[in-house]
């Protein structure tokens, strides 16, 4: 997601950085995201296992689908806005690790649904996450592009969804197929400028924060993959 530079007070970003610092910062970024892909995974299985994933998720959807996408886009905003201004090591890990949380809870609906009307949509879902997230990430690490044009689009793109779904809890209109679209879009243009941030913009000592960063773009992108999967298999 979308937010404007401003480090005071710590080292330089990457890409003035010597290249054992940047190669250090970006090695550390991908590990700490890798990690909190794991606890993701980690805190669904625990939560199914535990037997809490139903209840929780009949929680969250008694203020319907649209309130739970809402939070969703909120969640990952608020995200972002500590990836950029949190300082010390201890916010940072707490940021990573209360999102990565937040974000296994907020879930929990769809994926019981996957696992009940579209077995292999989760596999599926994840398998086309991790090829687009590995290809924008190839644009930008062969192009060294600097996307940092796309901040406010994403800026601009955020609002629109967020006005939709509010729009949609009210009126009672349900956003569909193409909206799932629009969303894969803008969660694909948010991993091209979140990698171009960890490749040209970030302080090499905020690997969390950057890891963060990423971590709630791929998990848009999941969510909204695993949407588009869904509402196509009930067709």
């Amino acid at each position: 997601m979308a937010q404007s530079y401003g480090y005071a007070g710590v080292s330089r970003p990457a890409a003035r950085a010597t290249v054992d610092d940047r190669a250090r910062f970006i090695v550390r970024t991908y590990n700490h995201l890798f990690g909190a892909i794991l606890l993701f995974t980690a805190i669904e299985f625990a939560l199914f296992q535990l037997g809490l994933a139903l209840p929780v998720a009949q929680a969250l959807l008694a203020g319907g689908p649209l309130v739970m996408m809402g939070g969703f886009i909120l969640v990952s905003w608020l995200a972002s806005r500590v990836a950029f201004s949190a300082q010390s090591k201890l916010a940072q890990y707490a940021a990573l690790t209360g999102f990565v949380f937040a974000e296994a809870v907020i879930f929990l609906p769809i994926l019981l649904m996957a696992n009940s009307v579209a077995p292999g949509a989760i596999q599926s879902a994840g398998i086309v996450t991790i090829l687009g997230f590995a290809g924008l990430s190839a644009v930008v690490f062969t192009t060294r592009k600097d996307f940092s044009f796309l901040g406010g689009m994403l800026r601009w793109g955020g609002l629109l969804a967020l006005v939709l779904i509010i729009a949609g809890a009210i009126f009672g209109f349900q956003l569909g197929t193409f909206f799932s679209v629009a969303m894969i879009g803008f969660a694909g243009a948010a991993i091209l400028y979140d990698t171009s941030n960890v490749l040209h913009h970030f302080p090499t000592d905020r690997h969390v924060s950057a890891a963060l960063q990423l971590f709630a773009s791929v998990a848009m992108l999941f969510f909204y993959v695993l949407r588009l999967i869904l509402s196509m298999s009930r067709r």
